[in-house]
């Protein structure tokens, strides 16, 4: 049988308590459970409206971890992906970002809108809405082909803020 989604993520933070509260406060993540392990602690979160057991998973590691180098000087992942339903959804967590001073960027993909952000850690990850497959046109298509800087009051005109992606 082939793989059809990805199930979690499991990233090592420096502090685990102190991700949780930020993925639950950003991105309204909950914390399903927490277990210490090894002197440290490790929580998992579920997205909202997710029926997994657990989406994100949080594990100690302590305040001594230098920065993650991964694409700076080691391989490594670059971010991981969270999907929203709606425009009015991202431009949400777009506000939600910015306040926590976690923004560092927003970006047209054509065929999806980008919101790119930073942990506690440093860790980036991405929020986006993708245009549904219905709406992806020739022009869509060609948009793909680079990135633009991200105009969501365009395309909330453009699609509509509660069109589903």
């Amino acid at each position: 049988m082939p793989i059809t989604r990805l199930n979690h993520a499991v990233l090592y933070v420096r502090d685990a308590e102190r991700s949780a509260r930020f993925y639950t406060d950003a991105l309204g993540f909950r914390v399903r459970s927490r277990m210490t392990m090894g002197g440290g602690s490790a929580f998992f979160l579920v997205a909202p409206g997710s029926h997994n057991d657990h989406d994100l998973g949080l594990f100690s590691i302590g305040a001594q971890a230098a920065p993650s180098r991964a694409g700076a000087e080691t391989v490594g992942m670059y971010h991981l992906a969270w999907q929203v339903d709606t425009l009015d959804e991202l431009d949400r967590l777009r506000t939600v970002l910015t306040e926590a001073g976690a923004l560092v960027g927003a970006s047209d993909h054509g065929v999806s809108k980008s919101l790119y952000a930073k942990d506690p850690d440093g860790l980036e990850f991405e929020v986006m809405w993708a245009v549904p497959a219905h709406l992806v046109d020739d022009a869509v298509l060609e948009a793909s082909t680079h990135i633009a800087p991200l105009d969501i009051a365009r395309e909330k005109e453009r699609y509509g803020a509660a069109t589903t992606g």
